[in-house]
């Protein structure tokens, strides 16, 4: 998707949804549009506009498709002990491209999701290219021994220095890996995965 259309799409659904939105270039091109259509009040979304908003945002900010999400909230609304939204929330958190992106490997989920399926990762010693693959606790991710000279991860540990990665990962730089050591807890208040459920629960 190109940069204008990146844009356009978090003008949307809100900046949170990638990561060039979150960018002074962005904040300086809203503030300029926002001058022009001063004045003008937005339409009000229905309970349905509201819940397809969310749901797309939720898509977006993970790069998946409709057929995954929902495939997702399946999985999510037939677990049961635990409420579905932290279920639904887990479920993408424990993606192996979001780990990449999550521990600092990439600065986007789809750079993430392309180093995996290059082949650059291991799961507990094993080669993988599924950016969907889902990890557990006790797995270790690691960069793949072949693609450990790539300028893509030289000076790793310096790079991620001042980098704050998730409690639910132990990442270890300079060995240029890491272990999951819990789930992941939502702590972000972004993406709303309530009104996700309400949309599929139609």
């Amino acid at each position: 998707m190109i940069l204008g259309a990146k844009y356009k799409m978090c003008r949307r659904l809100g900046s949170g949804v990638f990561e060039k939105c979150q960018t002074p270039k962005y904040l300086l091109s809203e503030a300029k549009k926002s001058k022009v259509g001063k004045g003008k009040r937005p339409k009000a979304l229905s309970g349905f506009g509201t819940q397809l908003i969310e749901k797309q945002k939720v898509r977006f900010s993970y790069g998946i498709s409709e057929k995954q999400l929902s495939n997702y909230v399946k999985v999510a609304n037939n677990v049961k002990g635990m409420p579905v939204t932290d279920k639904l929330y887990e479920e993408l958190e424990n993606r192996l491209d979001n780990v990449v992106y999550r521990l600092g490997f990439a600065n986007t989920r789809r750079f993430a999701r392309q180093l995996v399926s290059h082949g650059h990762f291991t799961v507990n010693g094993k080669k993988t290219t599924i950016a969907s693959q889902t990890v557990h606790i006790g797995d270790i991710v690691a960069v793949r021994e072949g693609s450990r000279k790539s300028p893509i991860f030289t000076d790793f540990a310096a790079k991620v220095k001042n980098y704050a990665w998730p409690k639910w990962l132990k990442l270890t730089p300079e060995a240029l890996q890491a272990e999951v050591v819990s789930k992941p807890k939502n702590e972000e208040a972004f993406l709303q995965f309530d009104t996700v459920l309400e949309f599929y629960s139609r």
